[in-house]
């Protein structure tokens, strides 16, 4: 019988993304195609001379949308655009909110199992240009017919869904918040948390090396995260209105913005790591997805951390640092209520979505990078990045440095 083979391991050797464009701001000049483009152009030109582009063996993306200019299959056409060789293929997932996520996980499985050596996951999503779609009508010559944007939430709903199901996702979120008693004031004090330790990773350049700056058609370059409000306060804040419903807590200060960007990330084995010369920025250990109804998807990061614990025999003790994908400022709160064994000083320490943005398909793998960033920073550890999704779902990625 001959010896096992040892499984190899997947590897983030380095990883772009473009700062987070603001609904309608720097990035909206940009097509989605061509935005999913640019952190792959950035990876090929830091390892130019090393990398054989041709050594890519496939493109993951996440992508939500698909409705526009990233229809038809964006990974592959982000490979084509960039200049990769016609040979490398790409293939578009979806899992919404953590559809890059998914893509990180895809990635990692393919490494795993030997089917590849070096892949590029990552995400992109252009909110800004998230088409108007026309739908089909149910009878000739209809009375009226009903244009339909695409940018966020549920559209061209099936009548089967129960009504309690399909709440916009603000509203579903303060409906969970109310249960566990959340105020308003605890929302948005958490949002200035996130606001003023974004701001504040800025300007000590936390991001250098992972974000680039991007020119734009103006002339101008986008060069830091655009939605994050370094001014605001708690008075600001305060004087919001309610967003869901008339005296709900959920409001456009406590909420994670609309957004533009795009993430690559090179995933690639030790052998890969050592012949182009890389530190790799640390190791992807898994995920784990869970599901709950779908009007309670800001829980469902909370199964999904459970079980990649159990998974991987490990306690919430273990983990050193956190990511929690900010959707909502209820969310977090209310996921971190259910997790009460996760130290809040451990998560996201230099703030998070509801600062930086939430471009959907693009979200998780900035959560994952930063995260395994974060961690080198502080001489290495175990972090788990999680994210609530849509429609009902939760994801959870482990990664060690």
């Amino acid at each position: 019988m001959g010896k096992m083979s040892v499984m190899p391991r997947a590897l983030v050797l380095d990883a772009a993304r473009t700062p987070f464009g603001r609904y309608r701001g720097g990035l909206s000049g940009i097509r989605v195609d061509d935005l999913a483009t640019l952190p792959i152009v950035e990876l090929l030109r830091r390892h130019e001379g090393r990398l054989d582009p041709a050594r890519i063996e496939d493109v993951i993306y996440g992508n939500t949308n698909g409705a526009g200019e990233e229809n038809r299959n964006v990974a592959r056409m982000a490979a084509l655009l960039a200049g990769l060789p016609t040979s490398v293929p790409g293939v578009t997932v979806n899992r919404l909110c953590a559809a890059g996520g998914e893509a990180v996980v895809q990635a990692f499985r393919t490494l795993v199992v030997g089917d590849a050596e070096l892949v590029i996951a990552g995400g992109v999503e252009g909110m800004s240009r998230a088409p108007f779609v026309l739908p089909r009508p149910e009878r000739v010559l209809p009375e009226r017919m009903e244009i339909v944007p695409t940018a966020l939430g549920w559209r061209l709903v099936n009548p089967r869904m129960p009504e309690e199901w399909v709440v916009p996702l603000g509203r579903a979120a303060e409906q969970a918040a109310h249960e566990l008693g959340l105020t308003r004031e605890e929302m948005d004090n958490y949002a200035l948390r996130s606001h003023r330790r974004a701001a504040a990773a800025w300007d000590a350049g936390v991001h250098d090396g992972f974000a680039f700056p991007v020119r734009v058609a103006d002339g101008g370059t986008v060069r830091r995260d655009e939605s994050i409000r370094a001014d605001t306060s708690p008075e600001k804040l305060a004087k919001l209105k309610p967003a869901f419903s008339p005296d709900g807590t959920v409001t456009a200060g406590n909420s994670s913005p609309l957004n533009d960007g795009a993430v690559a990330i090179l995933v690639g084995t030790e052998q890969v790591a050592g012949d182009l010369e890389v530190a790799p920025l640390g190791e992807v250990l898994g995920g784990a997805v869970a599901a709950t109804d779908p009007d309670r998807f800001t829980l469902a990061p909370v199964p999904a951390v459970r079980r990649l614990l159990t998974r991987l025999g490990l306690s919430a003790g273990d983990v050193d640092l956190w990511e929690i994908n900010e959707a909502f400022a209820a969310m977090v709160l209310s996921v971190l209520h259910h997790l009460p064994e996760v130290d809040p000083n451990r998560v996201n320490v230099h703030g998070g979505a509801l600062a930086y943005g939430h471009p959907l398909g693009a979200s998780m793998p900035r959560v994952v990078v930063d995260l395994c960033r974060h961690l080198r920073s502080r001489g290495g550890g175990l972090g788990i990045a999680t994210a609530c999704v849509g429609v009902g779902q939760g994801m959870a990625v482990a990664v060690r440095v």
